[in-house]
């Protein structure tokens, strides 16, 4: 890849991405400028699959027809300028308008690179599609469930695991070998690593989802505890809910817990690979440790980690990864804060 188109993919991704950009400067270059763009396309996906505004119809059509361009399947991108339109953020509005160059960035890698790169995002754009499927007639007045636990799995999955997935088949076929043992415990666990990732984002968006009309807790396990999703609209419902919400605190916790197993089985002079699986993984567990001492349906009061703690968990990362010892105190303390 070409010095020019690297430093283009980077300009992107430092405007779109603030904190994952963080990791992927940290990545080593021979699967960062992957992996970037990657996480750029994906990124395209999503500011059209939540353009606020555009009819449902219109985002899926945009949707597929992007991904067919990403699949090689046709040469033509879709019209994203009335999509671009609608964006609050100027940052999504030059992501969207300049979306036909990251999409011709794929000719510069191989064809095995090439094809991950398009295996990944067929997967996280029929995840998007399902979901604008799922909640298209979801509002504020109308909110939404998924219905099952597996549909949550399935989700999560599909929007996120499969990065853990991508991640380390790159990293298999460019930094280092493993047994087959190995290589399957790491397949299984980067799934998890992602999975817990983004169930993160799902149990700290919960307001925010409602007033959309979305509902990622699934309706059968709010029955069980004879809740609805519009009565997590109040925060006085915070008692009754916090069984389920501490559980699926538990969850994406056991789920971190499989990332820290992740970073333990890279070998120990990957240090640029083993940062960067840290650094979200110490968000991550941030994140869960303020989500549990507050009321996260509160809509006033938005519950996230700070710049300034974002900015010292990368230089307590920096100085921990080369040593393993280290690196797994540094983990085990922000687990039990």
């Amino acid at each position: 890849m070409s010095k020019l188109i690297h430093q283009a993919i980077d300009s992107l991704l430092k405007e779109t991405s603030r904190s994952f950009y963080l990791t992927l400067k940290a990545l080593p270059p021979r699967i960062g400028p992957q992996i970037g763009l990657g996480y750029l396309l994906a990124r395209i996906a999503d500011t059209v699959a939540d353009s606020k505004g555009g009819p449902t119809d219109q985002r899926l059509l945009a949707l597929e027809q992007f991904n067919e361009r990403i699949q090689g399947r046709t040469g033509a991108l879709p019209n994203l300028a009335i999509l671009a339109r609608l964006q609050r953020d100027p940052a999504e509005v030059q992501l969207l308008e300049n979306a036909a160059a990251p999409v011709t960035y794929l000719e510069q890698f191989s064809d095995a690179d090439r094809q991950r790169i398009r295996q990944v995002l067929d997967t996280i754009t029929g995840g998007q599609m399902l979901d604008l499927q799922r909640f298209a007639y979801a509002t504020g007045d109308t909110i939404i469930p998924l219905a099952r636990e597996e549909e949550l799995d399935d989700y999560t999955y599909r929007v996120a695991g499969c990065v853990g997935e991508f991640w380390t088949h790159l990293s298999l076929a460019h930094l280092f070998e493993a047994d087959a043992a190995t290589e399957a415990r790491l397949l299984e666990t980067g799934v998890r690593f992602g999975k817990g990732l983004q169930l993160v984002n799902i149990l700290r968006d919960i307001p925010a989802d409602l007033r959309m009309g979305r509902c990622y807790l699934p309706s059968a396990v709010l029955a069980e505890h004879d809740l609805t999703p519009r009565d997590l609209l109040t925060p006085e419902t915070i008692d009754r809910f916090r069984p389920v919400y501490d559980s699926y605190l538990d969850k994406a916790a056991a789920h971190l817990d499989a990332a820290v197993e992740y970073i333990g089985l890279l070998p120990y002079r990957q240090f640029r690979l083993r940062a960067a699986s840290m650094l979200p993984v110490l968000i991550g567990q941030r994140t869960l440790a303020l989500l549990r001492g507050q009321n996260v349906l509160d809509a006033e009061n938005r519950i996230k980690v700070s710049r300034p703690e974002i900015k010292q968990l990368t230089r307590q990362t920096a100085l921990a990864v080369p040593s393993r010892r280290r690196s797994q105190k540094l983990l085990d303390a922000q687990r039990h804060a």
